[in-house]
């Protein structure tokens, strides 16, 4: 009430001096622009003054208001851009989730450009893309991923290797690895990604390559390693011999590129008793059956394998008869070895002592119904003028391995 009353104060007072002032001639005001002439009255040229500046001050204040109520327009409607792209970023994952491949697809392109991680965005579409089977798609969307966002070449890569090998595109993705790899040379999900590609590839040189930083980095349990460390030098150790093959062209070959290799492998691997029977059956297959026998002796002596004395039965040395004599010695601290026995049967079949091959046999047959076993003392009784006998243990081996079940059956 009294801000009121003081405004109306003012007015009245403005006016009255307004009024006085009137009254007294303060001459006039000429202004001349070129060939036009004005002039008017004190009193009007001073109130179109006065309203000239209350009109160029209102005039700024609205340019101001309009320019900032501009920017708020522009702001809310980015905003609006940002929210409905979450929406829309959000139904689109929950379509991926749910295999709805198009819509998850759509939506997520769709919303990208405002989306607060197109990254993500990009590569989700990838992934919806490739479910489809459009794998130009694909390529086109992790290239905007790559361009959405600086520094993702390390995530778009990875996306994109596991999509190729998903798709089984294996050359393409081996490529990517390697350039990946160049980038970041002992990134873990890198390296995990390139061996499990190496080993559909069956590239086992490589493999073998990559192994040590796979275990420097302790990217895999030790025994799941091991065996894929075994799986790859056994099977570049039947690639070695099958080299050895083909430069001879004959079963007697060349061992340099076996024995080259073996001299390569890791040193647990060299003292693994599968590997060794390995080596040492290639070694008799390519017609070096001395020099494996020669091996299986000196590891026996230090390590006992079941599997490595049956192929040191099969293998012949260089002297037969001192091949027998060693693992007769051996048998003396295994007396009950079913294994040791059939060995030191066919070792004797080797020095032609037929009588004490059967009597080996015999007994390993005792400790353990092997069918190995069986063929061997039938084989034996065949070429020793046993028919009856040969037969019988043959029906033998012939009903065990057949799974049938144990019925009555007619006395002879």
């Amino acid at each position: 009430m009294i801000r009121i009353l003081l405004i109306i104060l003012i007015a009245l007072l403005l006016g009255t001096a307004l009024a006085m002032g009137l009254q007294y001639d303060l001459g006039y005001i000429r202004i001349s622009l070129g060939n036009y002439l004005v002039e008017t009255n004190f009193w009007i040229g001073l109130a179109l003054l006065v309203v000239l500046v209350v009109g160029s001050v209102m005039t700024i204040n609205l340019f101001r208001r309009l320019r900032h109520g501009t920017g708020m327009v522009a702001g809310w409607l980015a905003r609006s851009n940002e929210r409905r792209a979450r929406r829309r970023t959000t139904q689109g994952l929950l379509a991926l989730a749910e295999g709805n491949w198009p819509r998850a697809r759509k939506l997520l392109t769709s919303s990208a450009e405002h989306a607060d991680t197109p990254l993500i965005n990009y590569l989700a579409a990838a992934q919806a893309a490739f479910e489809s089977g459009d794998h130009e798609a694909v390529d086109e969307l992790l290239r905007k991923a790559f361009e959405s966002t600086p520094g993702s070449d390390m995530a778009v890569g990875i996306t994109q290797a596991q999509l190729q090998l998903a798709g089984n595109r294996l050359e393409q993705a081996l490529a990517t690895l390697l350039r990946l790899r160049k980038q970041a040379p002992h990134h873990p999900f890198v390296l995990k990604l390139l061996k499990n590609t190496y080993l559909r590839l069956e590239d086992w040189r490589e493999l073998s390559r990559l192994l040590p930083e796979i275990r420097k980095r302790n990217l895999m349990e030790s025994e799941e390693l091991g065996d894929l460390e075994r799986m790859v030098w056994h099977n570049l150790l039947q690639r070695a011999a099958e080299e050895c093959r083909r430069q001879s062209g004959e079963p007697s070959a060349s061992l340099e590129p076996l024995t080259r290799l073996w001299d390569e492998l890791p040193g647990f691997l060299r003292r693994d008793e599968h590997t060794i029977r390995e080596y040492a059956r290639l070694l008799a297959q390519l017609g070096d059956e001395a020099q494996a026998e020669t091996l299986l002796r000196k590891v026996l002596r230090n390590h006992w394998g079941d599997d490595l004395i049956n192929l040191y039965g099969r293998v012949k040395g260089l002297k037969p008869d001192e091949q027998l004599l060693i693992a007769e010695q051996w048998l003396k601290d295994r007396p009950n070895n079913a294994e040791l026995l059939l060995a030191l049967g066919r070792l004797s079949l080797r020095n032609e002592l037929w009588g004490k091959a059967r009597e080996y046999f015999e007994t390993s047959l005792r400790l353990r119904r092997s069918r190995e076993t069986m063929a061997e003392l039938s084989r034996l009784n065949a070429h020793m003028g046993e028919g009856e006998n040969s037969v019988k243990l043959l029906m033998q081996g012939l009903v065990k391995d057949s799974g049938l079940p144990d019925l009555p059956m007619p006395k002879a």
